[in-house]
């Protein structure tokens, strides 16, 4: 039985920067999820423990491609023809989503946390398939977050995150979000009318 995890929060970060000891990953507007992985199910949970019940087609997708047991943290996402994260169309339920994977916690037995960063985005580049269509691995640049930052926001992303190369899971995470993101607008009125709703 493999153990439940917490997925680890980024920080909230006004400017981004440039650092040695650091590398970059695209931040992914989707919904945060754990992918429990095994013998005969894969699990997606949200941050706040809750099983996602709509994704069966992707769990199974994910079981397929990935041939061991795994502790996956990555976003659900709904891709446009650009590749690029269209929240609304996850919202929905429309389009297929797929999981960009970026970290590694458990593999066959073994928990992944205290090791460097860096060795487990290796790990995880090992096992996720090159041509899959449903679990995509999370890429990343090493030490230039400004210029990444600012091709982010020309692209019309929703920002970066930042993680200390060699830090245990969660060392060391921010996240620095594109003030102009056209996908921001309205959203906060969205949750406070389903808050109301619920």
């Amino acid at each position: 039985m493999i153990s439940r995890f917490t997925p680890a929060s980024p920080v909230l970060r006004r400017e981004a920067f440039d650092h040695p000891d650091y590398i970059f990953e695209l931040k992914h507007d989707g919904f945060r999820a754990l992918a429990y992985v095994d013998d005969n199910s894969t699990r997606l949970v949200s941050r706040r423990g809750n099983v996602y019940r709509s994704f069966p087609l992707l769990c199974d997708a994910i079981r397929t491609e990935l041939k061991c047991e795994a502790v996956l943290d990555g976003e659900i996402v709904c891709l446009d023809s650009e590749g690029r994260p269209q929240f609304y169309e996850l919202l929905r339920r429309r389009g297929q989503p797929v999981f960009y994977v970026f970290d590694l916690l458990w593999l066959d037995g073994e928990d992944l946390r205290e090791r460097p960063l860096i060795e487990r985005k290796r790990l995880l580049r090992s096992i996720v398939p090159e041509q899959s269509s449903s679990l995509l691995y999370a890429d990343h640049i090493e030490q230039h977050g400004v210029d990444f930052f600012r091709l982010a926001c020309d692209r019309d992303l929703e920002g970066i995150v930042a993680k200390k190369d060699w830090g245990r899971y969660g060392e060391g995470w921010w996240k620095i979000r594109n003030p102009q993101y056209s996908q921001y607008d309205g959203r906060h009125e969205l949750f406070e009318k389903s808050a109301k709703r619920g």
